[in-house]
């Protein structure tokens, strides 16, 4: 999200889709019960409660539980909210073959990430509070013209990032 796209939101996307192929329902369902339209948020609630299998599909007949908790272990380390704590692919290639334990399940997954950013509330720089850059400098010594008063103080954003977004968003 945010414009950075990298190996990391594959593996995110990737998460997401092997818990909608697990649980045969699509990421967001707003006939569900409000606990259970978000799927990241669900399987959340889940593993923590050691339910992890009451995500499998009810159609599923015959499976193998060890399995099956094995992809919702691999599925939701790969939708961690820090890119820096999501597998690579190797590496989940290799815990799904069995190859290699399923490592830890750090935080809960979430759709924001914590990419390295100063998030203000105040809008658009007006032109006397921007940052020039000459053509003979660098990038790393930019000619600020901003004024003291503006760029001293900005206003941290009021929005949680780590908490459900969508579920205020989308309508009932």
């Amino acid at each position: 999200m945010r414009g950075h796209l990298t190996e990391k939101a594959d593996v995110f996307g990737f998460g997401v889709v092997a818990l909608e192929i697990l649980c045969g329902r699509p990421n967001t369902d707003n006939s569900l019960d409000a606990r259970m339209i978000y799927l990241l948020e669900w399987a959340w609630a889940l593993h923590e409660n050691n339910r992890s299998l009451d995500l499998i599909d009810p159609r599923l007949i015959e499976f193998d539980e060890n399995e099956a908790i094995r992809v919702v272990g691999v599925a939701l380390l790969c939708t961690q909210a820090s890119p820096m704590l999501r597998p690579t692919m190797s590496r989940v290639v290799a815990m799904l073959a069995g190859d290699i334990e399923v490592s830890t399940i750090t935080s809960k997954p979430s759709y924001l990430t914590d990419w390295d950013f100063n998030d203000t509330t105040s809008s658009f720089l007006s032109e006397d509070t921007q940052t020039y850059f000459t053509s003979n400098e660098s990038r790393n010594n930019p000619t600020s013209f901003a004024s003291n008063k503006s760029a001293s103080n900005p206003t941290p954003s009021p929005v949680n990032i780590s908490g459900p977004m969508l579920h205020g968003i989308v309508g009932e």
